[in-house]
């Protein structure tokens, strides 16, 4: 019994400790398309302070390389490239990128998570489905996808063992 309490304190004080990281060094979030070539599709900033919508397309460095193409123009460092882009673009220098594939975005928020992000993406056009109306931006589109879905939290330590939800040092 006594260490289940020291497992707990222990996961307390890593949340904890995680937060408080986050108070100078936010955490970059991307979301990447496994089935499409180099391509970060969406992205978000996570602090203690908040949560944030980072559009790839409009977030780029000096050299006007999107985090969009993070992959394709910087293949050797694509995660230090994408830091460059947030201290260029946000003035916010992440100190962990969680990328997360769309096989992990399917099985924790369901297999229509991402034609329910599409059909509500009104910046692309998209048309709406029975479970979204199609005029939102990328990130409200998102954000209602994901809510109206729900999440399987289960999920989430099966697919960082299978390699679909990483952690990156930047």
């Amino acid at each position: 019994m006594e260490k289940i309490h020291i497992i707990l304190i222990a996961a307390v004080a890593m949340i904890f400790i995680f937060l408080i990281a986050t108070i100078n060094s936010p955490v970059l979030v991307v979301a990447e398309d496994a089935e499409e070539d180099a391509s970060i599709d969406m992205a978000a900033e996570f602090s203690i302070k908040g949560f944030n919508w980072v559009y790839p397309g409009s977030s780029y460095n000096s050299y006007g390389q999107t985090l969009h193409n993070v992959h394709m123009n910087n293949p050797d460092d694509p995660y230090g490239a994408a830091k460059e882009i947030m201290e260029y673009s946000y003035n916010e220098s992440p100190f962990l990128v969680i990328s997360v594939n769309n096989f992990a975005a399917e099985s924790i928020f369901g297999e229509s998570i991402v034609k329910d992000i599409r059909a509500n993406d009104a910046y692309n056009g998209y048309a709406g489905n029975d479970n979204v109306p199609g005029t939102m931006s990328r990130g409200d589109a998102m954000s209602v996808a994901m809510l109206k879905n729900g999440i399987n939290v289960p999920m989430i330590p099966i697919q960082i063992i299978l390699g679909n939800i990483k952690f990156i040092l930047v």
